[in-house]
């Protein structure tokens, strides 16, 4: 057999051998924003990751974007080593970045620019110090083949159409509200503080409620 009727396979990284240059903080809204996410679609067919390779052309190695955090709807939500756009027949419909010293030019004009090729619908950067970006929120809607500032709403927020999502600065910090219900998007721990504090809210009220009927009943 000849080497040129031979399949030759080739080999997608599970990492471009760059270390992750990243500070604490930025490490945590990584990991926050993709805990928020993944929480809100947890009963649904989407897929959540974060600093995943994504390649976007078949037998082509080097045509890969790792984004900070990526949401593709319609695709199955388990464990993948890579991501790869041939095979999954999806592509992000919104992808986030917390963009830092290290990473701005890259996230500004590179990723981009690939991200608008293969046609994600909406890209948001965030700067958690606010140091590199004025406002340090913005987004882009993809309209043809060009990204277009998302205009803040009436309340200063930026509107995801693809995540039906709230996006608005509380502060310095990134908060995420249902676009339709009003409701704040909770990571796994804010949710559980939250449910304890509801528990001790409501025993209170039972104890008042108790002592209430036993002094009524002792009067």
């Amino acid at each position: 057999m000849k080497l040129t009727d031979a399949t030759i396979e080739v080999e997608y990284p599970e990492s471009d051998g760059l270390p992750m240059g990243e500070t604490d903080l930025h490490r945590w809204w990584m990991i926050h924003l993709t805990d928020v996410l993944e929480r809100r679609y947890h009963d649904r067919r989407v897929y959540v990751s974060s600093n995943l390779l994504l390649y976007y052309e078949e037998g082509e190695p080097l045509k890969f974007v790792s984004p900070d955090v990526f949401v593709v709807k319609d695709c199955e939500p388990r464990m993948r080593r890579v991501f790869k756009t041939w095979e999954e027949g999806r592509v992000p419909q919104a992808v986030f970045e917390v963009t830092s010293a290290s990473t701005r030019r890259e996230d500004a004009v590179f990723k981009p620019e690939k991200y608008a090729h293969i046609q994600v619908a909406e890209y948001f950067l965030y700067d958690p110090t606010a140091d590199y970006l004025k406002p340090p929120l913005r987004g882009y809607r993809l309209q043809a083949d060009e990204y277009c500032a998302i205009e803040p709403d009436a309340t200063g927020a930026l509107v995801s159409e693809e995540l039906d999502l709230l996006l608005r600065l509380e502060g310095r910090d990134l908060a995420l509200f249902d676009r339709h219900t009003g409701e704040r998007q909770l990571s796994t721990q804010e949710a559980l503080e939250a449910e304890r504090a509801a528990r001790e809210v409501a025993e209170a009220e039972n104890t008042r409620l108790r002592q209430l009927l036993k002094d009524r009943d002792g009067a």
